[in-house]
């Protein structure tokens, strides 16, 4: 035995190996079963994988004694949303913006606002924090996250009972929002550090996100005709030719955290660029990208936070004293609730691709808060404890802003883990329910393996499929 033992070597990069390979492997080995029979994503099943071999459970999967710091999570976080952002700009139909302007619009526009100011308010009254330390909090959890969008949206049983123009608009829409939610960050950030307006202005709106988005769609494009030309003449192979899908991503992300710019729109923008005439999703749509991208990144990076979740610091702490379950889990169900429901609800008819308010309660909804709040939150510390998107290994012993940098992580963690769960088993949930709400002979074979349409949803024409399944399809129908 002594010889055996010897011969081991259990190292925690060893067991992360071990364990997250395995996990991808049996998720790999019944994923249509999993997505298509049980309804259930990649997100959740990730995250309890890595609650399970975490600090609360086997112990062995523990990031924090592996000398993994802030700094790491930052810019795990970075690449994986930057990937997913590009990946919504490819998947979107052909010149899907110059259609569909005005609903996404009103979905980053009155929607976003609303839901950081009613966050705020909640987090505000409930945890008895600073308003400006709120305001904090509500910009990590504004936007809707898109790793956990994709899981929902991703072709699947479920989603192909949605009419596709609702998810190609909640995919655009997550897609810009992260980015989108660096303004509502930095404000709050500005007012609790007292910074100017016009410096707000100046650092953030324009040269963050106006020029970030320019400099994406400027790459995007470009990229596209760099590819075509080496396409048309026989320079890359078809093994580079998907690996560029990747690579551009990663650039695009790149040269946004180089050049200060906000890399989530760079991301989204090159995505859109590159995928504007249809011509790349048509010579790829037969291979999954996003989908494969989904389970080797995004599951990873799941299991990951499972394993990173603050259970210590979900009660109360000289710090955080107002920090407690009870709250929490109130703040939770209060921002399901209110988050984003009533204003898609009040703003349904100002909405074109929402045309009942049905459609309106489901969009409401799916506005699910995941890896893009992780990496706001690290965001929103760096800015805190170094005035710069660079944060320290570890909150520091003393600074003015000690509460607010305290307070942060666990509050936005512990909602992250409740949307991961709540969303992340919605759809079975709904299958379920619609399932046993008809009568005996309507009902199908398997518990919600109904096919038609979700009940108050119109799905056919314009109201239904107003676009072509992917952004290389022709003749696209435009939205009434």
């Amino acid at each position: 035995m002594s010889w055996f033992s010897k011969k081991l070597e259990l190292t925690a990069a060893h067991y992360t190996y071990l364990i997250v390979s395995a996990f991808l492997i049996l998720y790999a080995l019944f994923s249509n079963f999993v997505r298509n029979r049980l309804h259930l994503s990649e997100p959740p099943l990730a995250t309890l994988v890595g609650i399970a071999f975490g600090p609360l459970g086997a112990g062995v999967l523990v990031p924090q004694k592996w000398g993994l710091e802030d700094n790491i999570t930052q810019e795990a976080a970075r690449v994986i949303v930057g990937v997913q952002v590009f990946a919504v700009g490819v998947e979107l139909p052909k010149a899907y913006f110059s259609r569909h302007w005005k609903s996404v619009g009103m979905m980053l526009g009155p929607v976003m606002t609303f839901s950081w100011l009613i966050t705020a308010l909640l987090v505000f009254l409930i945890l008895e924090t600073k308003f400006t330390t709120a305001l904090i909090i509500s910009a990590c959890l504004a936007p809707t996250d898109p790793v956990l969008s994709a899981s929902v949206l991703a072709d699947s049983h479920f989603s192909r009972r949605v009419p596709r123009r609702l998810r190609h608009m909640l995919s655009a829409e997550s897609g810009c929002n992260d980015g989108v939610s660096f303004p509502f960050l930095f404000a709050g950030t500005a007012a609790l550090m007292e910074t100017s307006a016009k410096e707000w202005f100046l650092s953030t709106i324009l040269w963050q996100c106006l020029l970030g988005l320019l400099a994406g769609l400027i790459i995007g494009h470009y990229a596209n005709r760099a590819l075509r030309f080496a396409e048309g003449r026989e320079y890359i192979d078809s093994s580079s030719f998907f690996v560029f899908y990747f690579l551009l991503a990663i650039f695009s992300v790149g040269l946004g955290s180089l050049c200060g710019l906000d890399d989530f729109l760079v991301a989204f923008g090159a995505g859109t660029g590159f995928a504007w005439d249809g011509w790349f999703a048509n010579k790829t749509k037969s291979t999954h990208l996003p989908n494969n991208l989904d389970l080797l990144l995004n599951s990873s990076m799941f299991v990951y936070f499972g394993a990173i979740i603050p259970w210590a610091r979900f009660s109360p702490a000289p710090e955080t004293e107002n920090l407690t379950p009870v709250r929490l889990l109130a703040l939770l169900v209060l921002i399901i609730l209110f988050r984003r429901i009533p204003i898609v609800l009040a703003l349904k008819r100002w909405i074109p691709d929402i045309k009942t308010y049905r459609e309106a309660l489901f969009c409401g909804h799916f506005g699910p808060m995941g890896l893009g709040a992780l990496f706001l939150t690290i965001e929103a510390r760096a800015q805190m404890e170094t005035s710069s998107s660079i944060p320290l290994p570890h909150p520091p012993p003393k600074s003015p802003y000690k509460k607010s940098i305290e307070t942060v992580w666990p509050v936005v963690c512990f909602i992250i883990l409740g949307s991961v769960m709540i969303h992340g088993f919605s759809v079975a949930a709904i299958s379920v329910l619609g399932h046993f709400s008809r009568r005996d002979g309507e009902r199908a074979p398997l518990i919600g393996g109904e096919t038609d349409g979700l009940v108050g949803m119109i799905h056919e024409g314009g109201g239904g499929e107003s676009e072509p399944s992917v952004s290389g399809d022709e003749d696209p129908d435009p939205i009434d």
